[in-house]
């Protein structure tokens, strides 16, 4: 019996090129690929992943496998899963439990199935395995030596844990390490969501309002791929700070339920939920399009959405219509879940090819000095960030000063 829970197997062929198309576009792991595969970091190790199922997760499989590891991917939402891709891990002999528009219960299976392989290592993307490991798979999570976590929302819950001392394994918040966040949230989702976006509607960008919730580093992103594509920008939020740069940065803030009635487009990118309601909904204009960029489908109130029509049906692949009792037609956006990948296919190769990177190296940081580590929630280390960048800019061909002796000695100074 297959070891594998997937579509379709047949789809393997299409998923490969795809995921041979984002290796040859990811040279920093490949580079650390080489590494693993001399030193073998991970032989005899399980480990396994819970990220977005699309090629480039699907090559970070294939680069944590290439230093030995037993690996076993999974999804970490059920619309972002891509078939082909699956099939095609599953094809190469990678444990594999996923498949696209899974149930709620589907998908809660697929995660149990994974951690049916008693990984001693997880790689999570929003929270869900690690979750699973504190409550249903409990008994699981001594086996557990470390693991990671890619988003804002996971690192959330994982600092509830440790702040309520209840973390029962190390994790490292990957999120956080700026070769992830600055980069991956900032310039990867900002593209990402408008590809989305413009794919999925068809509508051009240039000359409409477009409603920002958030201005964290997803928002920034997303704000400024608007800008440039020629929207006027009004921007949410509910930290001061944030505001102000927000203003400093050109763009009009005001109070949600006042811009509610100026968007074309909105995209909700706050890690928070009922972002959106009815208050808003309301008061939108006709042919308001909907739209999610947090990680999971709370952010836009799906039953308010649906309280306030009086008739719902589907528009177009991943657009449901909702038509108000006046008439008025709101359009939503892949379900209200993650419209970049729900809707696209997530971010661009050489931007993931850093925030897998990363995950890579922390990966073999958590192995080589695993004895050390508590039952707490780390910062990547600064100097895996610096590999990371290096690799980089020697990829892009790209060359920077180093500091003399003189200026590091001038730099460590007190005294003139």
């Amino acid at each position: 019996m297959p070891d594998y829970a997937i579509k379709d197997i047949k789809l393997a062929p299409g998923g490969q090129l795809k995921i041979d198309w984002v290796r040859d576009h990811m040279p920093v792991l490949n580079h650390i690929r080489e590494e693993f595969e001399r030193d073998r970091p991970f032989d005899g190790v399980r480990v396994a992943l819970s990220i977005h199922l699309e090629a480039k997760t699907a090559y970070l499989a294939e680069v944590i496998r290439a230093g030995g590891a037993a690996v076993t991917v999974t999804g970490s939402n059920p619309l972002s899963t891509q078939d082909d891709v699956a099939a095609a891990l599953a094809a190469a002999g990678i444990k594999v439990y996923a498949w696209y528009n899974a149930s709620d219960q589907e998908y809660r299976d697929h995660l149990l199935q994974a951690l049916d392989t008693r990984p001693q290592v997880v790689i999570d993307d929003g929270g869900d395995l690690v979750t699973l490991l504190h409550t249903t798979r409990r008994e699981l999570a001594g086996e557990v030596i470390g693991g990671c976590e890619e988003t804002t929302t996971g690192i959330r819950r994982l600092e509830a844990l440790d702040r309520e001392g209840k973390l029962l394994f190390p994790m490292f918040a990957v999120n956080n390490a700026q070769c992830k966040f600055l980069f991956d949230n900032r310039y990867g989702t900002g593209e990402s969501v408008w590809s989305a976006i413009m794919r999925t509607t068809n509508l051009v960008v240039a000359g409409k309002t477009v409603v920002v919730m958030g201005y964290g580093w997803c928002g920034k992103g997303v704000a400024m791929r608007a800008k440039g594509l020629g929207a006027n920008v009004i921007v949410c939020e509910v930290d001061p700070v944030r505001a102000i740069e927000a203003c400093m940065d050109g763009y009009q803030v005001m109070h949600s339920k006042e811009a509610a009635a100026y968007g074309d487009i909105f995209v909700t990118v706050t890690g928070s939920r009922d972002v959106l309601t009815k208050h808003h909904f309301t008061k939108m204009k006709d042919g308001a399009i909907l739209s999610n960029a947090g990680h999971f489908d709370v952010e836009i109130n799906k039953h308010d959405l649906k309280a306030v029509a009086v008739e719902q049906g589907q528009a177009r692949h991943n657009i449901e219509q909702f038509i108000l009792k006046d008439g008025r037609k709101l359009y939503l956006l892949a379900e209200g879940r993650l419209v970049n990948l729900a809707a696209g296919d997530g971010h661009p190769a050489e931007i993931m090819d850093m925030s897998f990177a990363v995950q890579a190296l922390t990966v073999r940081h958590i192995m080589a000095n695993r004895q050390q580590f508590q039952r707490k929630l780390y910062r990547v280390p600064a100097e895996i960030d610096r590999r990371v960048a290096t690799l980089k800019l020697k990829s892009m061909g790209v060359v920077i000063d180093s500091l003399t002796i003189e200026q590091e000695a001038y730099l460590r100074e007190w005294h003139e």
